[in-house]
């Protein structure tokens, strides 16, 4: 590493005690340098808690929490991209997706009624994923193995799709869009397999397309994406078990799965701590009682 080369070409001209001062000085270069170098696998702690206001309903907490560190560090996307995520769950939340979405009966599903997204959210929501997206695309063209860059599209692509799909019910849009997505979280993970994170755009893709009939995955699959339920599954669990910013979503589509396959036991299991660690999200208290 560089790092480690820099400190060896530089001779100490002073005694022991200087030499002593220059190697503690290193150290604390390195420690410094350490969420960088690990910054695959580690969380920025600042946007992590606005992920968590977020996922507890504090929309207004969560936006300050994510435009403070986008202020502070203009040239990171990760601050546009958090921003979007809490525009597009504060219209989940708004006009009840994902509870209609995920949880009803498929028959009650298919009858729903049409949802409207407020005007002034979807112009944030846009201009907060074309901005996340000018700056990872900016980065990657001098970079592409950069993984910070690649997860930050990975997220914005799958707000994009989710959108898509959930709110405006652009079904076609939304799988390009998903295997764009997925595409890209298999790039990045081939880089680095512990971005935990990313492993919930090929959890998603798998597990939500592998819900749809047999003739309808025939064509999804000759068409380029995946309906692998297995491999979903698998890929959601490792992101909510060792997840930072997506491990809350990833366990309620695991809760989602368990009821689907009739395990109930399973689904209040994942409910009753999502509704314990987020005491103000309604979504898992409601879907918790209803199971009880």
């Amino acid at each position: 590493m560089k790092l480690f080369s820099t400190f060896s070409r530089h001779r100490v001209p002073y005694g022991r005690g200087s030499v002593t001062r220059a190697w503690w000085a290193g150290v604390a270069l390195l420690l410094a340098a350490l969420p960088c170098l690990a910054g695959s696998v580690t969380s920025i702690p600042i946007v992590e808690s606005g992920y968590r206001q977020m996922y507890n309903l504090d929309f207004g907490e969560a936006h300050n929490t994510f435009g403070a560190w986008e202020r502070d560090h203009p040239k990171d996307p990760m601050g546009a991209v958090s921003n979007a995520a809490a525009y597009l769950f504060a219209e989940f939340d708004r006009l009840n997706i994902l509870h209609s979405e995920f949880f009803v009966e498929d028959s009650i599903f298919r009858h729903r009624p049409k949802v409207t997204a407020d005007p002034a959210v979807r112009k944030a929501f846009d201009a907060e994923l074309a901005k996340t997206l000018q700056l990872s695309d900016a980065t990657l063209a001098k970079s592409p193995r950069d993984t910070d860059a690649l997860f930050v599209k990975i997220m914005a692509l799958g707000l994009r799709a989710d959108f898509d799909a959930l709110i405006d019910r652009h079904y076609l849009d939304s799988l390009k869009v998903l295997k764009t997505s997925r595409a890209t979280a298999e790039q990045l993970l081939a880089i680095e397999p512990a971005y935990y994170d990313a492993y919930l755009a090929v959890g998603v893709e798998n597990y939500m397309l592998s819900l749809k009939p047999a003739p309808i995955r025939w064509f999804l699959q000759m068409n380029g994406a995946e309906t692998d339920r297995d491999r979903g599954i698998q890929n959601l669990r490792l992101t909510a078990e060792k997840g930072h910013y997506l491990s809350p979503y990833a366990r309620l589509l695991l809760a989602v799965a368990a009821l689907r396959n009739k395990d109930k036991t399973q689904a209040r299991e994942i409910l009753g701590k999502l509704a314990t660690e987020f005491p103000h999200n309604r979504l898992y208290s409601e879907e918790l009682v209803r199971l009880q």
